[in-house]
């Protein structure tokens, strides 16, 4: 990389910053005309990434930024089909796609391997982005908009539809969600970060179509936008395509559109609200209470970690201070999930809390918190405490990731915040300075003492939030819905009546209108790479332990896992596994307590977590493997420490801890109670095929509503004192067989490091052997299952399963093909587009054998499964274009070939392979993906989709499940 980079002629260089610790250097430009930033990561890696980012700041909580959003992607002027971006997510191999809207910017961002893909699906995000066509029945799809219950007969009732409507009521189904949201609006009670930016479904049918076009034209100009770039491309490359697809038809525009300081209170205020809550469900110890602080602007990096610094101390794990006093309290059940600090508002937030608490206990709350930054503030925190929370960020900085989202758009977002407030985006990277700087400061025992005291202690602008849960809300809110819409209804003449009816009849047209995508660029199977990337290990032996390592670029981490065949355990031992991962790293262990172990995790390891995992055997479902792992990862310079730790955790942990034991089951209910809304069409889809293998049914009972259910018995009882002394035997039983269970390790990290990784391993591993008895074979559940479990949510998951058959299996590739052409081809349009769902689709699970239907945040339940038959039905009564086989096809090879970070790649071809899953059946399950035929979808789909009864699991509130009557068993979560 050169120390100028060249730029466009339309644009001028600004400055580059070379970033050792990640190996790139951010190049800053400016586009000469209209004034538009373009940031480049550039970086030596062919996963290019592109966003382009607009300052979006609603001035109320109609959703016009989010439900923008949504419609910039339904056609734009040179692609005037209806739904381009999803039919490039068909035509493209890209690793990545999608848009965001955060509280103050709204982003287009995509990544892709193949530098043709790349460009293609860049003029398509530049057209959406700056050319829409902002359809008015677009906006209605996506937005919100009122129909007839029957869609043809005016004289039925009047109901609100709307992707983006049913989106947010999903997404304000959880308390936590709602939780941000009145805090939110208390600590900025003046600026942006007041409203909803995603929108409050009372408040989206606000919202007209004039206001959201009006919205576009203020927000979506390139002077009010950020162009970035990561990878191998030169910056003036982007440029010129920057130029010619969008940026020469555009002047400046001086307007400025920025956030605003918050006005400051004089002292602290106290606020009282509630959120909806089951009918049916007990109100005790489910209150929240938070304390929340307006910090510094995060404008300067230095602010912004002197702020994770301080929140760290205070909060990283169960040694420090705050969290200790959160977690110890008899006055909640668990610290609040808003506990930490949030930088991503211009004027930061630093909050606190509890929750599983009562609304009386609000003023102990708030002096317990006080009382505690108070001892901070006046004993200071021990000096290892605050070195391992700079050793904390220094991990999170050197380490590459990228498996679930790409390395480059992570990087890109980091350097997003600082722009949009038009701060230094190198800063964002290049922290190694500001991390030596707060190591000097942190050596005056006084620095602590004194940032409590300036930034939380005598900062008047606190807000204490007592969120208590109410019983009549859902129904409150449903009945002003129906008020509103009875209002609307009745001031329709026969005209407007009409109307709604013609519109409806309208918007289903064009949804249901085969656009011609010859407009769009696309990849064809001549772009599509010869051969997966898959990463190959060496094996060897470690003191009688089989020991696999690859060596891979970690730029100084090092990776580590114990994996322990599980041995044959009864049933409701084998149930207990999870809780027993969960608590097995957060109690004690080598003759530590708890927060002595937590504080030296803290202090040489990035975590260490530990997880049960099973999956079917490659040629048959009815069998499978069930593997115990203990993961860690650290600097390279502390891998023996890690080594010693992980020893200690696995064969001395403390669970004679009581009061710590009982803590943490509390906390890891609530967590996952409240997991339920955001995936809720996992746990429906694992509902769902539970009787389909033993390894379904083992889905369901460790990561399912069946474990929810098992954890919450657990937790009822466990304050019995009998109780919890029988969980102790329990767990020192599981800890005696796991230990005598074979046993081996992976290690990932540097080739250069090897030795000495191993030498530190048979210094920690020495004598741990195992060779067990039989191993651990459940049976399958009785089925199929017909379950609608229900919860308090204003929106529905739905899901079906059937079973079929496993990986190696000839029509293995073909059900995999078959769940992207149904997903792609019926069940996007009628699950989202028409239903209303943010939603819905379809997948093929080869470790189950499962074939499953679902739905997300979805309005509908009859109508939705029936449109799960209806297409079955479709896939083999109707005739396909063959095109529409390759478009599937390119998806599945792309999602197969997605990179990930150099850590997860190996650990992934490790346990695949563990499980069968060799590169060799990797790469010939590839090639027959790239064989399936059209009468292959039909074949499979008639041979597994109707042959049996599908498994239904739906999740939904008790109203929707009575008034459905879908004959199912109601099941109360």
């Amino acid at each position: 990389m050169s120390s100028t980079p060249n730029a466009h002629s339309s644009f001028q260089f600004v400055r580059a910053t070379r970033v050792e610790t990640l190996n790139l250097e951010v190049q800053e430009f400016r586009h000469g005309k209209t004034g538009a930033p373009h940031i480049h990561l550039a970086a030596d890696d062919n996963q290019n990434a592109f966003m382009v980012a607009f300052r979006t700041v609603p001035e109320d909580s109609t959703g016009v930024a989010h439900i923008l959003e949504h419609t910039a992607l339904c056609g734009s002027r040179e692609y005037p089909v209806r739904d381009p971006f999803f039919m490039m997510t068909r035509r493209s191999l890209n690793t990545f796609m999608n848009a965001f809207t955060a509280s103050d910017w709204t982003a287009y961002p995509f990544a892709s391997c193949n530098r043709k893909d790349f460009y293609n699906l860049l003029g398509v995000y530049l057209d959406a982005a700056f050319f829409p066509t902002l359809d008015k029945l677009d906006f209605l799809q996506e937005g919100w908009r009122v129909e007839f219950a029957e869609p043809e007969d005016p004289n039925s009732e009047l109901v609100y539809k709307g992707v983006v409507f049913n989106e947010m009521k999903g997404a304000m189904s959880s308390p936590v969600s709602t939780l941000w949201q009145l805090l939110s609006e208390h600590l900025f009670p003046s600026v942006t970060y007041h409203h909803n930016s995603g929108g409050d479904p009372e408040r989206i049918p606000d919202l007209t179509h004039d206001q959201l076009k009006a919205f576009h034209a203020g927000h979506y100009h390139p002077s009010n936008a950020i162009f970035l770039t990561y990878g191998d491309i030169a910056a003036a490359e982007h440029q010129a395509v920057f130029e010619e697809k969008a940026l020469k038809a555009f002047e400046r525009d001086e307007r400025r559109i920025r956030v605003a300081e918050e006005r400051r209170y004089d002292q602290p205020i106290r606020v009282e609200s509630s959120y909806a809550l089951d009918a049916e469900e007990e109100t005790a110890a489910k209150t929240h209470i938070v304390t929340g602080w307006l910090l510094g602007r995060n404008t300067r990096m230095e602010d912004v970690l002197t702020a994770h610094l301080l929140s760290g101390v205070l909060l990283d794990n169960s040694a420090s201070p705050l969290r200790h006093a959160l977690e110890t309290s008899d006055l909640g059940e668990a610290p609040s999930p808003l506990c930490g600090f949030q930088d991503s508002t211009y004027e930061m937030v630093f909050a606190c809390g509890l929750e599983g608490s009562e609304p009386e206990h609000a003023d102990a709350v708030e002096k317990l918190i006080i009382d505690t930054l108070e001892k901070v503030a006046k004993e200071g925190a021990p000096m290892e405490m605050v070195e391992s929370v700079l050793h904390q960020i220094e991990l999170s900085q050197r380490e590459v990731s990228g498996d679930g989202f790409p390395y480059g758009l992570q990087l890109m977002l980091h350097t997003l915040t600082p722009a949009v407030h038009d701060a230094e985006p190198a800063e964002a990277l290049h922290i190694d300075p500001i991390l030596e700087m707060l190591r000097e400061r942190i050596q005056d025992p006084n620095y602590i003492k004194g940032l409590v005291r300036q930034m939380l202690l005598d900062n008047p602008h606190r807000v204490r939030l007592t969120m208590t849960p109410d019983t009549g809300l859902s129904a409150e809110r449903a009945n002003r819905e129906k008020a509103r819409l009875a209002e609307i209804l009745a001031n329709m003449d026969e005209a407007a009546k009409q109307e709604v009816v013609e519109t409806a009849a309208a918007l289903k047209a064009r949804q249901e209108r085969q656009d011609d995508p010859g407009c769009l660029p696309n990849v064809t199977r001549d772009d599509i790479p010869a051969d997966m990337n898959i990463p190959e290990g060496e094996t060897g032996e470690l003191d009688q332990l089989p020991l696999s390592f690859y060596g891979r670029g970690t730029n100084g981490l090092v990776y580590q896992q114990l994996i322990v065949d599980l041995p044959d355990l009864a049933a409701d031992e084998a149930d207990l596994l999870t809780l027993y991962t969960d608590l097995l790293t957060e109690v004690g262990s080598g003759g530590r307590d708890y927060m002595q172990t937590q504080a030296l995790q803290a202090a040489v390891t990035g975590g260490i977590g530990a997880r049960v995992a099973m999956r079917g055997a490659v040629d048959d479902v009815m069998r499978q493997r069930s593997l115990f792992i203990l993961s860690g990862k650290s600097l390279v310079r502390n891998q023996p420490a890690l080594s010693r730790l992980m020893r200690e955790t696995l064969d001395s942990a403390r669970f004679d801890e009581d009061a710590r034991i009982r803590e943490l089951v509390a906390q890891e209910r609530l967590s996952r109670e409240q997991s339920v809304t955001g995936r809720g069409h996992v746990l429906a889809m694992t509902a769902a095929a539970a009787a389909i293998s033993p390894a379904a049914g083992i889905d369901h009972r460790w990561g399912g509503l069946a474990a929810i259910q098992t954890l919450k018995g657990i937790d009822d009882v466990l304050k019995d004192d009998a109780e919890l002394a029988r969980l102790r035997e329990r767990f020192a039983t599981l800890e005696e067989r796991l230990l005598a269970a074979p046993k081996q390790i992976l290690l990932v990290g540097e080739e250069e490091h090897r030795h000495a990784f191993e030498e530190a391993l048979k210094d920690a591993w020495n004598g741990l052997g195992g060779d067990g008895g039989g191993a651990f074979q459940p049976v399958a559940l009785q089925g199929p299952v017909r379950q609608a479990w229900t919860t308090s949510t204003q929106v529905n998951f739905c899901a079906t399963a059937h079973a079929t058959v496993p990986a190696a299996h000839a029509d293995a590739p073909a059900l995999v093909v078959l769940a992207s052409f149904l997903r792609n081809n019926f069940l996007h349009r009628a699950i989202r587009e028409q239903g209303g769902a943010y939603g819905g689709g379809a997948s093929f699970d080869s470790d189950t054998g499962a074939f499953r239907f679902y739905s997300y945040r979805d309005p509908r339940l009859a109508e939705t499964l029936a449109d799960y038959r209806n297409a079955i039905d479709w896939m083999i009564s109707s005739k396909h274009d063959q095109r529409l086989l390759e478009e599937a096809i390119l998806g599945i090879v792309s999602d197969i070939d997605k990179p990930g970070s150099p850590s997860g790649e190996a650990k992934k071809a490790f346990h695949n392979s563990l499980h069968g899953r060799t590169p060799e059946v990797r790469r010939r399950f590839r090639q027959r993906i790239l064989d399936v035929s059209l009468e292959d979808l039909r074949r499979v789909a008639e041979s597994y989709l109707t042959a049996k009864p599908a498994g239904i699991a739906v999740i939904t509130n008790p109203e929707m499940a009575k008034k459905a009557d879908l004959g199912l068993e109601i099941v109360s979560l």
